[in-house]
C-alpha cells in the first residue's frame, strides 16, 4: 500500500525550528489527509497537525497551533511540518501519518498508514 518515511528531526535548542517531511511512496497518496502525531517517554501519543488532500485546509492540536506549519506538495506526495519557537515539552518521536477517510475526526482517532518516527529533542 502506502510507505510513509520521514525525514529531519534531530536536537535543537529552546526557540529554535526544525523540519520534518513525510514522503509517501508507492501507492499514490495525493487525495489523503497526512500529518503528525507524536509521543514523549511514558506518555500516551498524542495529535500534532494535519492537512487535507488538496491542502486548503489544516487541523492542529492547541499547544502548537501558531507555532507549527503543516504544508504538503502533491506533485511529490510529501507533507512538511515546520515547528518555530520549539519548547521543552515539544521534545518527542514525531510520527508522520496518512489516512483515505478525508475526515479530520477520523484521522485524530487512528490513521490508515504510519512513518517510522523521527525523534525531535528540545534542550531547556
Amino acid at each position: 500500500q502506502v510507505r510513509l518515511v520521514e525525514s529531519g528531526g534531530g536536537l535543537v535548542q529552546a526557540g529554535g525550528s526544525v523540519r520534518l517531511s513525510c514522503a509517501a511512496s508507492g501507492r499514490p497518496a495525493s487525495r489523503y489527509t497526512m500529518g503528525w502525531f507524536r509521543q514523549a517517554p511514558g506518555k500516551e501519543r498524542e495529535f500534532v497537525a494535519a492537512i487535507n488532500w488538496s491542502g486548503d485546509s489544516t487541523d492542529y492540536a492547541d499547544s502548537v497551533k501558531g507555532r507549527f506549519t503543516i504544508s504538503r506538495d502533491t506533485a511529490d506526495n510529501t507533507a512538511y511540518l515546520r515547528m518555530n519557537s520549539l519548547k521543552p515539552e515539544d521534545t518527542a518521536v514525531y510520527y508522520c501519518a496518512a489516512d483515505s477517510s478525508g475526515r479530520f475526526y477520523v484521522f485524530r482517532r487512528g490513521p490508515d498508514y504510519w512513518g517510522q518516527g523521527a525523534q525531535v529533542t528540545v534542550s531547556s
